[in-house]
């Protein structure tokens, strides 16, 4: 079998940030780094579920939300990937730091996190979200679109 794509990205060299990780046609994944690989602790658990559920929220609800497909962890809780179609980088930047900011911000019942909406209504953390969301603001105010490579 051929090495899927996201295998072959040296992950010695990765750093927090928001990379371009494919390209399908018209749908670009995105992959948010929060943590740095193998270095720090990743997130948590409860954490990464409601950072999925506020973002998906929000981004599905923005000006953009046609051309959002999907928003999710990845399984080694370093980040998520967020799927779009025919958006711009720029773009699609904007709209990952409009949804931290709102992560970082939002106060209230976290959407979709009762019984019947989820199939873990109970592992939610809305503080622990809000700091992390806090910390990848930090990160993502630093950079700028053209950061948006894996460095080789």
């Amino acid at each position: 079998m051929q090495r899927i794509a996201s295998f072959c990205v040296d992950h010695t060299k990765l750093d927090k940030g928001v990379y371009v990780s494919r390209i399908d046609g018209d749908i670009t994944t995105y992959d948010i780094r929060m943590k740095k690989p193998n270095v720090e602790e990743v997130l948590q658990n409860d954490a990464i579920h409601t950072i999925e559920h506020l973002f998906a929220t929000y981004a599905r609800n923005c000006e953009y939300k046609d051309a959002v497909i999907y928003f999710g962890p990845m399984g080694c809780r370093t980040g998520c990937y967020f799927l779009t179609r025919n958006l711009e980088n720029k773009t699609v930047f904007q709209i990952i730091k409009d949804a931290f900011k709102f992560i970082a911000e939002f106060d209230g019942e976290i959407p979709g996190a009762t019984e019947v909406e989820c199939g873990n209504y109970r592992d939610h953390n809305l503080p622990l979200a809000k700091l992390e969301a806090q910390k990848m603001l930090q990160v993502l105010n630093t950079l700028t679109e053209s950061d948006m490579q894996y460095k080789s």
